[in-house]
């Protein structure tokens, strides 16, 4: 075989065995998306529809806030069960004007994968933190508590008087953070993160290595529901960027004290270790045995992980359907240039064989005795060469070889 014909087939051969590749791969690429359709679809089966932490907090949740009852955090929830047990339709109507803009608890706001680390930040946050009432604008903050012209709060106003219509007060000062008034963090998210976690750059020892030990910014550890994530803000953030990175900023969170001292260097606002070492800040350290948490963060919630994993089923779909196309398109593409080569081998294949039989003609001379001969020869041939047929049937007529190739 010659060397042109032998890299025709050469390219031929790899052309094919890519399309048999790429054909496989759609094959698999859809055996991969009829699992997660069906996957799906027994979701759609069981539920209904895509649910999430919309309602308020959790009976647990409650039950915690509940034992604090003369906070405000405590009146909220309490307010919240009456209401939602059809009390008075005045309570109602008061209930819906008096906390309009209010978005939660701290407490009821986020979750936590581990009981050890929610402890941790649930004790650094303090219970007056984890009870914060967070409301969306100034005016929810400022429709809460209601003043006379001395400056004393009014109990018969606000949620003092809710709280006084069924019998109940509240002790001491609380805190109500207002997300419209906090600076939202500014900065990139990680890419393809359902929780839309913060782009924070690991710390750095001035050797340029992040320090041994560190895990993660406490910031992302918390575990948001669906509804939390963007436009709780009028502004359209979520409570990440604003709430938990008002509370947190960049509190580190290590394996170990040990671990955690080694990286003073570079801890500037804070930092936890899972074996009960806390720095409130740059040069604060809080000291002896932990106590018990009377409130804390619950862990992820069944029912916000399995909207989780729906939402990583649907975009798991939206990729593999984009690459199958893609895949479609590179099989596309080689069966073009299959096409081509083939017929670039069948072009060169052509050429050769007119060539041979040029060389042949010339081989022969002008004799026209051998003329008839190779005429006769020639002409009994043409089912299997057409060429030489023609070639034949003009030297039976008498011309010389090499002007019936010619004519041929």
């Amino acid at each position: 075989m010659s060397k042109p014909n032998h890299q025709n087939n050469l390219e031929i051969k790899r052309h094919e065995d890519n399309i048999k590749f790429l054909q496989n791969e759609i094959n698999r690429l859809g055996e991969s998306l009829l699992e997660l359709q069906v996957s799906l679809a027994k979701h759609h089966s069981a539920n209904g529809t895509v649910t999430t932490n919309e309602n308020g907090p959790t009976a647990e949740e409650e039950d915690q806030i509940l034992r604090h009852e003369k906070s405000a955090a405590g009146l909220l929830c309490r307010l919240k069960l009456l209401k939602s047990q059809h009390a008075s339709q005045a309570l109602n109507l008061a209930l819906t004007k008096d906390v309009l803009g209010i978005v939660g608890i701290v407490a009821t706001l986020g979750r936590v994968e581990d009981d050890n680390l929610s402890r941790l930040l649930s004790e650094y946050l303090g219970l007056e933190t984890m009870l914060a009432i967070v409301c969306r604008t100034s005016e929810a903050v400022m429709v809460l508590e209601k003043y006379d012209g001395d400056g004393t709060v009014l109990t018969s106003a606000g949620i003092h008087g809710l709280g006084a219509s069924i019998g109940k007060s509240i002790k001491g000062r609380f805190l109500v953070i207002c997300l419209d008034d906090l600076s939202p963090y500014v900065g990139g998210f990680v890419a393809d993160d359902p929780q839309r976690k913060l782009a924070l750059p690991k710390p750095q020892l001035p050797n340029g290595e992040c320090p041994r030990g560190f895990l993660d910014y406490a910031v992302n550890t918390i575990n948001l529901d669906g509804n939390n994530l963007v436009n709780v803000t009028s502004s359209g953030h979520g409570l990440r960027e604003t709430l938990f990175y008002s509370l947190f900023s960049r509190l580190q969170i290590y394996r170990t004290r040990a671990e955690m001292l080694l990286a003073l260097p570079c801890i500037n606002h804070g930092a936890l270790s899972l074996d009960g070492g806390i720095i409130k800040k740059s040069g604060v350290f809080i000291l002896g045995s932990s106590k018990d948490t009377e409130i804390k963060f619950l862990a992820k919630s069944g029912e916000s992980s399995m909207t989780a994993k729906y939402d990583e089923t649907e975009d798991m779909i939206k990729k593999l359907k984009l690459k199958r196309t893609h895949v479609a398109e590179d099989m596309q593409r080689e069966q073009e240039l299959l096409d081509f080569a083939k017929a670039n081998l069948a072009q060169v294949c052509m050429q050769a064989k007119m060539a041979g039989i040029g060389r042949l003609v010339g081989f022969l001379g002008h004799d026209g005795g051998i003329s008839r001969s190779v005429g006769l020869f020639c002409f009994q041939l043409p089912p299997l060469v057409p060429s030489l047929y023609q070639i034949g049937k003009a030297a039976w007529c008498g011309f010389s070889p090499s002007v019936a190739y010619r004519l041929a």
